[in-house]
């Protein structure tokens, strides 16, 4: 491949202008004067990513005249064709990928050296550089159009099912990624899930200023989503949950700004107090028992590995950006292609959300519940979900019983689905398209890619069994599940398979988890439980949106100071995630300098993920209510994820008539909060 020195960016060859030129009048004068502009397109789009390597002129105009589908039959056999390979291709890699990472993901026994080699590696990294070498890619491009964002969001509302299904087909070939490339970039992505799957806080290790502990023994919480949880879990503990709320927000800032001593992590062996730094060998173990007392132990500060392994996925991610002249950053690759939202719009969304005068009202409500002024981990209260008024510990016994391991929960799955609104035959369909895996981190859904395959729940399972932070996850992880056996096996095309971005799959998994007290039996009947669920749900978008804005401000960042050091990288965040909270959380918790919105783990391993939170947020609501109009939840998650991964704004439009946004959410919160009138 012949590059620029200067830019480093493709070159085409000198020759391709006047090939192009003859390649379109050959095609028209053969297939006919009407079909000029499909040649033109499609003889450009082939034409802007050949490469000297490819061929020279003559190639090049053998393989246009050779290859262009003159007729519709033609093109429609080749349609067909290509839907029904690329499936059967993705399906078998989406399979050795699962099984590489098997070890790494799952608990199945110690990590080897050369599992996390097998983690990292991607048989699929080649196949778009081997398909452009081969010419399938240019096949492609040469008879199936590409087609940019304000395209899609201009002209798809008049495209039918199968202008969708071949303008997805020609976008998987709208980038030239080189394997070595994309290879970089799945092993930056294992190895930072590695790091953060293991980045565990043994919270029994914990004490405070007089040496006591606050948490029960082997308690192991994954940061950060374990130790927000049990944040939430601690507004049941009326006797000390407060303290506990206060030493897990320390620990949080100890991770943001890497002042944590590297040995507490994962580490059962230390005691450490938060507030002091002080960390010494570990006085009791796991069963409480007392141990002889050590002497205070040398605790480094752990070496900014956090910021280093963000600006390894950045600089990984960066590397694809000259072959991607139409979405030239991965920021642009996230919103444009990934989410197909806009970035302003997104971010006009979100500041809709953080501006609005609910955050004031219900910051207020909060504080009388609470009888205290509002502290910064209150971003995370959730005691107007029913679930509150049942202690954590109550909730663990409960589920721990009913799942003591995957089995369980796996042989459960058709009762749950019956519960939540399905038929007994769609739930048990559901369930033989539903795998259930313990895993090594704090859960994840994994989609199958070919039908007939199961999609894999991985959820987290302690040795006495599934505790209720688990459950909560596995249930959204659940709903991740049913949108994509949905999406994959009850769709018309399969080059639609999916949802239009992570945020609808996001949203779907949302409804599932809201409505986790119903699979445990444990829905309360409080008369004012749905205005609270309004109230709760604009909560946590409020406090995800600006998480959200954290992570794509930081990216921008990354992306004008490329050549950052981690350290540099570090002091940035903590100075974004301080501003964004004095702009739009100082108001109502009248504390400024936070630093709690940048504690996020998918900030360091997910690429620019958190934006699909809030995003998801909107778009449960959104989709809640349509199921609450419709009256069956089944059926509604059925019908709306056979619409299939098409524009965001289409997508809502067919399942609930209006555009993706956030006005039904922030209605339905004024009108809840306007309902309350005392919050007890």
């Amino acid at each position: 491949m012949t590059l620029n020195s200067q830019t480093s960016a493709p070159v085409k060859p000198e020759w391709m202008k006047d090939a192009v030129t003859r390649s379109v009048q050959a095609l028209t004068a053969r297939c006919g004067e009407a079909q000029r502009a499909h040649i033109q397109q499609g003889v450009n789009q082939a034409a802007e990513f050949w490469r000297t390597d490819d061929g020279d002129a003559a190639a090049f105009a053998a393989f246009i005249d050779t290859h262009f589908a003159g007729t519709p039959a033609a093109h429609d056999t080749m349609f067909v064709r290509f839907q029904t390979l690329l499936e059967q291709l993705d399906g078998h890699m989406a399979e050795i990928g699962r099984e590489f990472r098997q070890q790494s993901d799952l608990e199945l026994g110690p990590l080897m050296p050369f599992d996390e080699l097998f983690a990292g590696y991607d048989a699929s990294a080649h196949i778009n550089d081997d398909f452009f070498s081969n010419k399938i890619a240019f096949s492609v491009l040469l008879n199936f159009p590409l087609t940019t964002l304000d395209e899609r969001l201009a002209q798809g509302d008049r495209w039918t099912r199968r202008q969708w299904a071949e303008t997805k087909l020609a976008q998987r070939f709208s980038k030239r990624i080189p394997a070595e490339v994309s290879l970089a970039i799945a092993q930056a992505s294992s190895e930072a899930d590695a790091y953060i799957a293991g980045y565990n806080i043994w919270m029994h290790h914990l004490v405070n200023v007089k040496g006591e502990r606050l948490f029960p023994a082997k308690l192991r919480l994954l940061s950060h989503w374990n130790l927000r949880d049990e944040i939430k879990a601690d507004y049941a503990d009326g006797a000390s949950g407060l303290e506990k709320q206060r030493t897990i927000q320390r620990v949080m800032e100890t991770i943001v700004t890497q002042s944590i001593p590297a040995i507490v992590v994962n580490n059962p062996h230390v005691d450490w107090n938060p507030f002091t730094n002080v960390v010494t060998p570990a006085s009791v173990n796991d069963a409480g028992t007392p141990v002889p007392a050590g002497q205070v132990v040398r605790a480094d500060a752990e070496p900014n590995t956090r910021y280093a392994t963000l600006l390894k996925t950045f600089r990984a991610s960066m590397k694809a950006d000259q072959y991607s002249p139409t979405a030239p950053s991965l920021i642009a690759r996230r919103f444009n292609e990934d989410r197909q939202l806009p970035e302003p719009r997104v971010k006009k969304m979100l500041e809709d959300v953080l501006t609005s005068p609910l955050a004031g009202e219900i910051g207020a409500m909060i504080a009388r519940r609470l009888g205290r002024p509002l502290e910064p981990f209150d971003i995370w209260y959730n005691g107007f979900r029913p679930r509150s008024n049942y202690s954590e510990s109550d909730l663990d016994k409960i589920v721990s019983k009913k799942y003591p391991d995957a089995a369980a929960y796996a042989k459960a799955i058709p009762s749950m689905l019956v519960k939540l609104g399905f038929t007994k035959e769609r739930a048990r369909y559901l369930a033989a398209h539903i795998a259930v895996d313990p895993a090594r981190g704090s859960g994840h859904a994994m989609g199958a890619s070919m039908r007939g395959v199961p999609a894999h729940l991985r959820t987290r399972i302690e040795k006495g069994g599934m505790n209720y932070k688990g459950f909560n996850i596995a249930v959204h992880e659940m709903g991740h599940n049913v949108e994509q056996t949905f999406s994959l096996n009850n769709i018309d095309y399969t080059m639609l398979q999916g949802v239009p971005n992570t945020a609808f799959t996001e949203a779907i998994a949302f409804v599932f988890q809201a409505n986790d007290m119903k699979v445990l039996g444990l829905s309360s009947a409080d008369p004012q439980a749905e205005a609270l669920k309004a109230v709760n749900d604009y909560w946590m978008a409020f406090e995800i949106a600006g998480v959200a804005l954290v992570d794509m401000n930081v990216w921008h960042w990354m992306y004008d100071h490329p050549s950052a050091t981690p350290a540099e990288l570090n002091a940035a965040t903590q100075t974004i995630a301080k501003e964004i909270w004095n702009t739009f959380y100082a108001p109502i918790f009248n504390r400024r300098d936070v630093l709690l919105l940048g504690v996020y783990s998918h900030m360091i391993h997910s690429f620019l993920y958190l934006p699909d939170y809030p995003l998801g947020h909107m778009i449960a609501f959104q989709i809640e209510a349509q199921i609450k109009q419709a009256g069956n939840l089944g059926m509604e998650v059925e019908r709306m994820a056979k619409i299939g991964a098409i524009a965001p704004d289409l997508w809502m439009m067919q399942a609930t008539g209006k555009r993706v946004g956030p006005e039904a959410l922030l209605e339905a919160a004024a009108a809840a909060v306007a309902q309350i009138k005392t919050l007890k």
